[in-house]
């Protein structure tokens, strides 16, 4: 069980976390899934939009760490990286709709979405440090372009959570709303966009993202590879254990 669904409706596909007994903690299967849906849906003409989104008021808690330890990334073919390049390089609108935790790669992921709708309760974190590892997603040159280099270093070193209206201040967010009014909002942004003349569409946001894309791209091998050393270091090995060890309580 993949723990993930896909939805189409019409031109709107809706990727969704379905996860919550482990509070949509992502795991291979699930990286595995993720990946492929935003491939398929790259090369789908039908598909004009893509809405990502979480279940039962969680986004995603992060990786599965259990998972993660027993199955670690190994290189660019990896399931995770495959994700971070499918949702990069994806040539359509993505729509994310934030209820919960958004933690790790939950909230790096937001930089790579062209809309992001959040309610009142949901939480971010970027914990990378307190488990010994760096940034990813390239968020360690993204998140400084967006909120500034004092928020990002703020956000990235203490590794604290911050709620939706911080991230609607930062700029991190579009728009908070009640947890009722995720969903159809979401929806209702994506339907707008699927609306839009298409080749208009996708050219926008070429524009948009062309003048800093090398430099992501570059930005998110550095820091893949920086990953994968520090996921072999002792440093994130006790940290990591000790961190299992909490959950274990």
């Amino acid at each position: 069980m993949t723990h993930l669904s896909v939805e189409k409706n019409g031109p709107v596909t809706t990727v969704r976390f379905t996860r919550p007994e482990k509070k949509n903690a992502l795991d291979l299967a699930m990286y595995e899934a993720w990946a492929a849906a935003f491939e398929e849906a790259a090369t789908d003409d039908a598909v004009r939009v893509v809405v990502l989104t979480g279940s039962a008021g969680i986004f995603t808690a992060g990786n599965d760490i259990g998972d993660f330890m027993r199955n670690p990334p190994t290189g660019e073919s990896s399931p995770v990286f495959r994700v971070l390049t499918a949702v990069r390089t994806f040539p359509k609108p993505i729509v994310a709709a934030v209820d919960g935790p958004a933690i790790g790669i939950g909230t790096t992921i937001l930089l790579h979405c062209d809309l992001v709708i959040a309610t009142e309760s949901a939480r971010f974190q970027l914990p990378f440090v307190n488990l010994a590892l760096v940034p990813e997603a390239a968020s360690s040159v993204l998140l400084p372009s967006l909120v500034g280099m004092h928020r990002a270093a703020e956000w990235l070193m203490l590794g604290e959570a911050f709620d939706a209206r911080a991230a609607l201040v930062a700029g991190l967010v579009n728009r908070v709303v009640t947890a009722d009014a995720l969903e159809p909002t979401a929806q209702d942004l994506a339907a707008r966009l699927a609306q839009k003349p298409k080749e208009a569409l996708r050219l926008t946001k070429k524009l948009l993202r062309g003048p800093t894309s090398a430099q992501v791209e570059q930005t998110m091998r550095d820091e893949s590879a920086l990953f994968l050393e520090r996921l072999a270091s002792a440093e994130a090995m006790e940290a990591f254990m000790a961190f299992a060890s909490r959950k274990s309580k």
